[in-house]
């Protein structure tokens, strides 16, 4: 099993997450995996920059740990042949420590660039498809090109390839989505402990590491850190039906206003009890993930990794 710290771009600025990144690393974590937007969920988060930027000044500044994206879209807001190429070289300036994370995207952040974000869970599918369809054409070396119902890609090359490419890890919240990431992916990508997802990829031939990301919230005391879980990371509980479909955080603020603190009791782990963590990360290794990222809502991230080091470390490991 790995370990991950998520950087929770919606929440931080750069220099905080590159910080966060380097301490991540000092304090034993596997690696770090950051979430590709353009929007925040909620305002008050207040930040959202831009993910490749920051990952490559992490690869900068760091030696050991890997690095992932946790999702990004390579079908709207970007086209597969940009992603294509900006993981390359990633993976070449990080000395192969990079993980492609990939997945079907929020109308959040896609729909900033005018019409275009599919309708239908089909035709996002289709869309993504083709996009990793296109990134393994083009990680072949040589010029391209590719037509298909969605998208083109006419005579590109990307020159600069590593002699390892990255582990593409396909994100799935369903069957459908689980056989693509064993049909064209590396790995498999979830935010549930779902032993159906991990059973379907590995039917469909997926031998990949499994990712899986695990909602906590740290501080000393439970109260507190539910309270911060509620002020920024409600949106969380409001399912992915609705998580996929909302354009702009005031409408995740409309839709999440009912939460309250149990709620957020009920689907984070919440305090310093570092027993509680364990319990927390074993319903999703005993469903099958290998590779679990813990997605701190606290109110203290350095605190967090504090006690990752000191308490948490160990027991997960154990």
């Amino acid at each position: 099993m790995q370990i991950g710290y998520k950087l929770a771009a919606e929440a931080f600025g750069p220099g905080d997450l590159i910080r966060q990144a380097e301490l991540a690393e000092r304090a034993g974590f596997d690696f770090v995996e950051i979430s590709d937007h353009y929007h925040p969920w909620l305002d008050n988060q207040g930040h959202s920059p831009f993910a490749w930027t920051v990952l490559g000044a992490i690869a900068a500044r760091t030696e050991r740990i890997g690095l992932a994206t946790g999702v990004t879209c390579p079908t709207v807001r970007y086209h597969p042949a940009i992603i294509a190429q900006a993981a390359a070289t990633l993976a070449l300036i990080s000395g192969g420590r990079f993980t492609l994370g990939v997945g079907s995207g929020e109308r959040l952040n896609e729909h900033v660039v005018g019409p275009g974000f599919p309708e239908s869970v089909q035709g996002r599918h289709e869309l993504l498809r083709e996009a990793l369809e296109i990134i393994r054409l083009l990680w072949q070396g040589g010029y391209r090109s590719y037509e298909g119902k969605h998208l083109k890609l006419s005579d590109a090359r990307v020159f600069d390839l590593p002699d390892e490419l990255p582990v593409i890890a396909v994100a799935a919240g369903g069957e459908q989505a689980a056989r693509l990431a064993a049909e064209l992916g590396d790995g498999l990508f979830a935010t549930e402990p779902r032993a159906d997802l991990v059973e379907t990829y590995q039917r469909g031939g997926g031998k990949g590491p499994r990712y899986a990301e695990v909602p906590v919230a740290w501080a000393p005391d439970e109260h507190t850190a539910a309270r911060a879980a509620l002020e920024t990371s409600r949106w969380a509980l409001t399912g992915w039906k609705v998580m996929s479909e909302l354009p702009n955080p005031v409408n995740f603020a409309a839709a999440s206003k009912t939460v309250r603190e149990d709620d957020i009791r009920e689907q984070f782990t919440c305090g310093s009890d570092p027993s509680a963590y364990v319990e927390a990360v074993r319903k999703y290794t005993d469903a099958g993930y290998d590779h679990v990222v813990l997605q701190n809502a606290g109110p203290d991230p350095e605190g967090f990794i504090e006690f990752f080091r000191n308490d948490l470390a160990a027991r997960l490991r154990q």
